[in-house]
């Protein structure tokens, strides 16, 4: 028997979720994929259940920028509890020490927060889904074990502070994938003085999307019962995931190499990276590279159809 075909709509998109406290991004996933009656969905990297904010989902064919969205910078806005630690490193964590915060002013916080900008290493959280020996590790942590963990190497663009209120730090942080907010606060705690640990954290921004764009899941609810046509309207089209790429602009004949799979000459093309490529002014037809002799390669292509 052959496999039988997921239901749903083939919808292509991108909705910019503000996603709920409460919520899984897979939860959160499910319901807009289940709104917009789309056949294929992926979002673009976890958020935490306490966590609110950006969580790009890529609907259809947009699916395959979202491997690119993974990789993008990310920007939070986290609050850090002092004098108190937890096991999980966040508010859904239970208390596990508690110690004196000293007195703290601006000019104090802010020369510590400089301490961590820039590349620096950090060794993920024990509750976190990285894996280890084929495990993720909240699953080790749950059964009381504790393993070594590699310090990975991130980046952290930018750190500012934006509120100092008494016992509560709240901050702006820039950064590169794969950074933990909840292991950061962990330590602006210490350099400060004390324990801490990470209260509230919003995304606001994904790669190119900001917070300012997101819908939230009662918006999309409430546009879902004036019909599917009202909901398509407020898909971004799937480029929008890669706007801060270079374009390449092809001819009819250019486009049918690349649709072919062969690297094509383009006058004037970036010397090299990745690109998007389009058919004139309108059609995106997906990903491409410059080859080191010039010549512009698909890598992900979006189905026409």
């Amino acid at each position: 028997m052959g496999r039988s075909r997921k239901k749903g709509r083939d919808i292509t998109g991108i909705v910019v979720l503000d996603k709920p406290k409460g919520y899984g991004s897979n939860q959160a996933l499910q319901e807009v994929r289940r709104l917009f009656d789309a056949r294929k969905a992926g979002h673009t990297g976890n958020l935490d259940p306490m966590a609110t904010g950006v969580l790009p989902i890529c609907l259809g064919e947009a699916t395959k920028v979202s491997a690119f969205l993974l990789d993008a910078d990310k920007g939070y806005r986290g609050t850090i509890r002092l004098g108190s630690r937890t096991d999980t490193g966040d508010a859904e964590g239970q208390v596990v020490e508690t110690a004196p915060v000293p007195n703290l002013d601006t000019a104090t916080v802010e020369a510590v927060l400089e301490r961590f900008t820039g590349t620096i290493e950090q060794i993920p959280p024990m509750y976190s889904a990285v894996k280890q020996g084929g495990q993720p590790l909240y699953k080790l942590a749950r059964e009381g074990e504790e393993v070594e963990r590699k310090p990975r190497s991130i980046t952290i663009h930018g750190l500012t502070l934006l509120g100092l209120e008494e016992g509560a730090v709240v901050l702006d942080v820039q950064c590169s994938k794969g950074t933990y907010v909840r292991t950061l606060a962990e330590e602006i705690a210490a350099e400060l003085g004390t324990v801490g640990h990470l209260e509230a954290l919003q995304r606001t921004r994904a790669g190119p999307f900001r917070l300012d764009q997101a819908v939230t899941l009662e918006s999309l609810r409430e546009t879902a019962e004036q019909g599917l046509e009202a909901l398509d309207a407020r898909l971004l089209p799937a480029e929008t995931g890669l706007e801060d790429w270079p374009e390449v602009r092809l001819s009819a004949t250019s486009a049918r190499y690349i649709r072919q799979g062969q690297a094509v000459m383009v006058p004037n093309a970036p010397v090299d990276g990745w690109v998007r490529l389009f058919e004139g002014e309108q059609a995106f037809l997906g990903i491409g590279c410059v080859l080191d002799d010039g010549r512009v390669a698909p890598k992900r292509l979006l189905n026409a159809a």
